[in-house]
């Protein structure tokens, strides 16, 4: 070959080169990850606060260097806890945003609607505290960061039966998604034991007059009271049931788990135990840390729903920075997670077959204003949820 033939094949080469260059996929500049969760609307403060908690955690990865040497970009939507805007917002994150993974900072009715969207787009979905058994069940993209609720009304079972001594339990379940699961597994519990329901009823959501129905409580003499609620009908509840006398243990779920609760029900909470993910007084640093900087950066306690949200978004992470941004990497890290200690409801043990976290479970009481650890349970048998 000629020199003049060497150097223009040379230069055909080069331009071909450059061609299918510029025709390969281009790696993003960032990663878009999604979260919807109610601003608006009844569970604003668990919404927003679910909201803060994300921007914070996509904040300290950041800061850390970010995730495959690339910033992380949180992209929300307000869902109102309504499923039907729960469907719009997830559907414009994969459609207009074309986010790579969601997180649900949201509530079971929300959560189950926007899972099957999800899971139709092929699009991972982490359900940061949701409880309903369905949303996992939807399908092999969704998984959940927050303890399943029969789980956590199973949980309670052991609490008011084995720590408690309770023989005479009465139950007052929140007639929706996460109240009814919860009881379910608070029932299941109770099975077999030396106790016995003296009292069963339910109460709509947005509730704010419990007295005569508290009276009938009352009048049914338990030792303890076992009553799913959300932080507002949570206040009412202690407050009303401090006003007519009843001596019976309150326990609650980790719906109580908000400073709004604490605010509204005044000295009423004060020795009301609730089974909570977030523990306050975990020393590891994970959770010092994330306490203190939502405390500063938001001038407020950060509650249960805001550390589940902020795990949610640091599993998310690792998982792409360990298989990649991809559905299929992501789903991959996550079935093989192992003790995951970087959460600050954890430390998560690993994901079932069915995507249900496994975990150590903690109950809180509040003393002096503020919730205070009171037990924790990880038996196997106890804290793994069904297949």
């Amino acid at each position: 070959m000629s020199k003049a033939k060497f150097f223009a094949a040379l230069i055909v080469l080069i331009i071909v080169a450059a061609i299918l260059s510029n025709c390969a996929p281009r790696e993003p500049q960032v990663y878009k990850i999604g979260i919807f969760s109610p601003t608006t609307g009844p569970a604003a403060a668990d919404g927003t606060s679910a909201l803060n908690a994300a921007r914070l955690a996509v904040k300290f990865i950041n800061e850390a260097g970010g995730v495959r040497g690339k910033k992380l970009e949180l992209i929300h939507y307000d869902d109102a806890a309504k499923p039907d805007q729960a469907v719009s917002v997830v559907r414009k994150l994969i459609e207009q945003d074309k986010v790579i993974a969601i997180i649900s900072g949201s509530y079971s009715g929300a959560t189950r609607a926007a899972a099957s969207v999800c899971q139709e787009a092929g699009v991972v979905m982490l359900s940061a505290y949701a409880v309903h058994p369905d949303i996992t069940r939807t399908g092999d993209k969704i998984f959940r960061v927050g303890v399943l609720g029969t789980v956590e009304g199973r949980v309670g079972g052991a609490l008011v039966v084995e720590k408690l001594g309770a023989k005479r339990i009465a139950i007052l379940t929140l007639d929706n998604d996460f109240g009814r699961s919860i009881t379910e597994g608070f029932k299941s519990y109770l099975q077999g034991k030396d106790v016995q329901i003296v009292f069963e009823e339910k109460y709509p959501l947005g509730e704010t007059e419990f007295k005569a129905i508290l009276q009938r409580v009352k009048d049914a003499n338990p030792d303890v009271l076992f009553a799913s609620a959300y932080y507002s009908e949570a206040a009412h509840l202690v407050r009303q049931a401090k006003e007519i006398g009843l001596k019976a243990q309150i326990v609650g779920q980790e719906g109580y788990d908000s400073p709004k609760f604490l605010e509204l029900a005044g000295e009423a909470a004060e020795g009301v135990i609730i089974i909570t993910d977030l523990n306050r007084d975990d020393p590891r640093e994970i959770v010092q840390k994330f306490l203190k900087e939502y405390q500063k950066e938001y001038g407020i306690p950060a509650d249960m729903v805001g550390a589940s949200a902020f795990d949610a978004v640091q599993i998310l992470a690792w998982a792409i920075e360990k298989g990649g941004p991809t559905t299929e990497g992501i789903v991959k890290a996550l079935k093989e997670l192992k003790n995951f200690d970087k959460a600050v409801t954890g430390p998560i043990l690993y994901y079932t077959p069915g995507r249900e976290a496994v975990r150590p479970i903690g109950v809180q009481i509040v003393k002096g204003g503020a919730f205070r650890y009171f037990a924790h349970f990880d038996d196997p048998a106890l804290i793994t949820p069904p297949q």
